[in-house]
């Protein structure tokens, strides 16, 4: 991922740390990145709760003291134990609370994680609130926030991440966790993505978001059984391009357990569930090989073109090429220059400005090309209606 060639060393995620290097480390980085702000707030709402169960839990405790007094016998030290036993628990809850804010846990992870990024070319930061990334994850709910982010600026940029978003309220709200990949392209190419099968569920993908059949994509070979590829209508042959075989194969080798999607000018590797940013070295080497053997067949992308911009293109080259052409004198019927100097020797009459060179397309995606048509999941309206009728048939049934 540097400039300069390195070997992978895991060596930082495993060999034993300083504790005392490890927390002025954390120190550092907290004030510099905000996250002491987070810090103070979560020891406020601890100690809230600390006082408000001191103060009520106090009360409450002694009515129940009183009571066993009174009543006496087993049932008296019943009255009288269970209450202790319920604010032991709630004091080692705010312990475990504690320990995880202030103790060395977080503090070691990100020293061990800041210096493998560096062993090995990269960067570390702690994390990010509401990133501004283009993949199909990072807008969905709320409270969004990437975490453990390892950097690499060479050959290109490349982001190791870990990634959360809370949907619903209430009793159903729920935190969903993603592990991600992105690595910056050379230009924009169509929204494609590849879902792939080893990780779907019951009821289909795992993925956020659904997409429209009619821009489901089979390929040659075996690669249907891997992946499901879904581009732009009309982009088909597109995306027959950028997936040659040999690239097919690269995505099977390596990443047939990770979900992709290319928008704009990224490719983001998903894992749904899993950390990647972590200090495990297995996971750590298997996405070395990953991201370097997609890395090696990324070169050849950067000369697609969209044929769809070629009209716009051909129409500003055309009238900036009029702009600075030569005028054409009709009686000499050679080319004079606008600026009335005297006619250039040989130079011959041409109904047309001939282009110095090859019209192309600029590097984009025309506005069909940059989105896939999004669809309600099937499976969740079948769920639904599944419900519906049960609850109503239950209801019914008591009624009667």
């Amino acid at each position: 991922m540097s400039q300069t060639a390195t070997s992978f060393d895991p060596r930082p995620l495993t060999e034993p740390v300083d504790k005392k290097a490890a927390r002025a480390f954390w120190r550092r980085i907290r004030s510099s990145s905000g996250m002491t702000t987070n810090r103070i707030v979560g020891v406020a709402v601890a100690v809230v709760f600390l006082v408000f169960f001191v103060g009520v839990g106090s009360r409450v405790f002694g009515a129940f003291f009183s009571a066993g007094a009174d009543v006496g016998g087993g049932m008296g030290a019943l009255l009288v134990v269970v209450p202790v036993v319920f604010g032991l628990a709630v004091i080692g809850v705010l312990v475990a609370v504690v320990r995880s804010m202030f103790g060395p846990g977080p503090a070691v992870r990100a020293y061990r994680l800041d210096r493998f990024a560096r062993a090995n070319g990269m960067s570390y930061e702690p994390g990010l609130t509401a990133p501004q990334l283009p993949g199909m994850i990072f807008g969905q709910g709320s409270a969004r926030r990437s975490a453990d982010l390892v950097r690499g600026q060479r050959p290109r940029f490349v982001e190791f991440g870990n990634y959360q978003y809370t949907t619903g309220s209430g009793k159903e709200q729920t935190t969903h966790h993603w592990g991600y990949v992105a690595i910056k392209l050379d230009s924009p190419l169509p929204n494609i993505v590849l879902d792939a099968v080893s990780n779907n569920g019951l009821f289909g993908s795992n993925l956020p978001a659904s997409f429209a059949r009619g821009q489901r994509l089979h390929l040659e070979g075996d690669f249907d059984q891997h992946f499901a590829l879904y581009c732009p209508e009309g982009y088909e042959q597109d995306a027959l391009y950028l997936f040659t075989p040999d690239i097919m194969a690269r995505f099977i080798d390596h990443a047939a357990a990770l979900d992709v999607e290319i928008v704009d000018d990224w490719l983001f590797l998903y894992a749904q569930g899993r950390t990647l940013s972590t200090l495990d070295p297995a996971t750590w080497a298997w996405m070395f090989v990953t991201v370097g053997a997609l890395l090696d067949k990324m070169a050849q992308w950067a000369r697609w073109r969209d044929d769809r911009l070629a009209p716009d293109a051909a129409a500003r080259a055309t009238t900036s090429g009029a702009a600075s052409a030569p005028a054409v004198s009709a009686d000499s019927g050679t080319a004079a220059p606008v600026d009335g100097t005297a006619p250039v020797d040989g130079a011959a009459s041409l109904p047309f400005v001939a282009p110095t060179a090859a019209l192309t397309p600029p590097p984009g995606v025309a506005p069909e090309g940059r989105r896939l048509r999004r669809s309600t999941p099937v499976t969740a309206i079948v769920i639904g209606v599944v419900i519906v009728g049960a609850w109503f048939a239950i209801s019914t049934l008591i009624r009667f």
